[in-house]
This record gives C-alpha cells, sequence and structure tokens, in this order.
C-alpha cells in the first residue's frame, strides 16, 4: 500500500505542465504531416475548420501554423492558405543561420570552436568530392576555378568565386547535407572570410592552394584533397588569429 507521504514523494518529481493550444495544434498538424495524412504539396484545412477540428480559437491556429511556417513544414500564402512544403537539408540548415549569425558576433571563443568543426567537415567533404568527382564534374570545377584566378585583383568578385568554389566542392561531393552545411557554414564565416581575402598577398596564396585543391580532386586523390585543405584552412586560420 503507497503511503500519502511516498505518494507526494513520486509526484513531486513528475510537475504536471500545462501546454500552450497554439503548441497543441503545432504538434497534431505536425504528426499529420509526418503520417502522410498532409503529404507534399497539400493544403492544410482552412483556420476555420482547424478551430472546429481542434476545438481551439483563431489565436492557438495561427500561433500553431506561424510555428510550423517557422520550421520550414509549410508555406503561408495570403488569400490561398497553408501548403506543405518539401523539407531538405537546405531548408533544416537555413532556420539556423540567422541564429547562428547573431551567436557568433562578437563572440570570438565560439567563432574558433566554428573553424575547428570546419577543418573537420570540409576535409571529409574533400575527400568524398575527390572520390565521386565524374568528368563532368571536373570541368565545372576547372571552370569554376579559373574564374577564381582571373578574379585576383578584384577582392568582392574574389570573394564570391572562393565561395562560389566551396559551393561547388560540396554539390560534387554528391552529399545534400555536405551542401546545406557548406552554404551555412560560409555565410556564419563570410566576414572572416573577407578580412583574409582581403589582407595584402592573401589572393595569390589562397588562389594557389585552391588549385592544388581542384588538381587532388581531378586526380581522385582524397588524401592529397584531404592534406590541401588542412594546409589551407589552418593556414587560414592562424593568418586570422594573427591579424586579430
Amino acid at each position: 500500500m503507497t503511503s500519502q507521504s511516498g505518494l507526494h514523494a513520486g509526484t513531486a518529481a513528475t510537475p504536471i505542465v500545462r501546454r500552450k493550444l497554439g503548441h497543441e495544434v503545432q504538434q497534431r498538424l505536425q504528426a499529420g504531416i509526418r503520417s502522410g495524412a498532409y503529404p507534399v504539396g497539400a493544403l492544410l484545412p482552412s483556420e476555420r475548420e482547424l478551430m472546429a477540428q481542434f476545438g481551439v480559437g483563431r489565436p492557438a491556429v495561427r500561433e500553431g501554423l506561424q510555428a510550423l511556417e517557422r520550421m520550414g513544414l509549410i508555406a503561408i500564402v495570403h488569400g490561398e492558405g497553408a501548403r506543405v512544403q518539401p523539407l531538405s537539408a537546405d531548408s533544416v540548415i537555413s532556420q539556423i543561420s540567422a541564429s547562428a549569425v547573431h551567436l557568433l558576433a562578437g563572440n570570438s571563443e565560439l567563432l574558433e570552436h566554428l573553424k575547428e568543426a570546419r577543418l573537420v567537415f570540409e576535409i571529409a567533404m574533400a575527400r568524398s568530392a575527390a572520390q565521386r568527382a565524374s568528368d563532368d564534374d571536373i570541368a565545372r570545377l576547372r571552370e569554376a576555378f579559373a574564374a577564381h584566378r582571373a578574379s585576383v585583383g578584384e577582392p568582392i568578385r574574389f570573394l564570391e568565386t572562393d565561395l562560389a568554389l566551396h559551393r561547388m566542392i560540396a554539390a560534387v561531393s554528391g552529399n545534400p547535407v555536405y551542401v546545406a552545411v557548406s552554404h551555412a557554414m560560409l555565410e556564419w564565416l563570410r566576414n572572416f572570410h573577407e578580412d583574409l581575402v582581403r589582407a595584402p598577398g592573401a589572393e595569390e596564396v589562397t588562389a594557389d592552394e585552391h588549385g592544388r585543391l581542384i588538381d587532388c580532386i581531378a586526380r581522385h586523390d582524397a588524401e592529397g584533397a584531404e592534406q590541401a585543405v588542412r594546409e589551407h584552412l589552418t593556414r587560414a586560420n592562424h593568418k586570422y588569429r594573427t591579424a586579430r
């Protein structure tokens, strides 16, 4: 038989949580999307229908729909309603990009952690690109690198071709997660990139390092690609710390 004190002790560790109605609407609609009841491209029921279905008011329905939109699961179009969106690695990563940029601003310690993580990530991505690159991929990489080399002396264009080359390597890897994360990391580190390539003499060094990386990918030399990325980012990170 459970004592009164024992009952109190057991229930004290499990507080009763009163969940917001908008959160409940979000959870139920999310479950419907996950189960396929609302497939990609389908319109969700109207606000009025959802109010009747869930027995809640319009504010709760709108709160739930807005939460799903922030997650990238639906798009709310005025006059049309809420339509289920295809979920991709890129759309998921993009949801945290704005918060990440805000978090990194002025936080030098966190920025160092991001650069360390990027080194590991870029190495894996370059190895994968070297292993999987087709002849067409290599031709596109050569073309992108030629544009990059030609932009030496034009800082703004050089930065854009630098980032475009990294994004193309991500695409050649054949992994959509690499593509999404690479794009996000480069956006988060854009200011860091800009400081580096605008340093005196930095453009030529950066272009030479990129050239060695592209050559390794073209030879399907995964070990060489790893070494090229390691040397490039280690040098860049050290130069950035010295400048700071």
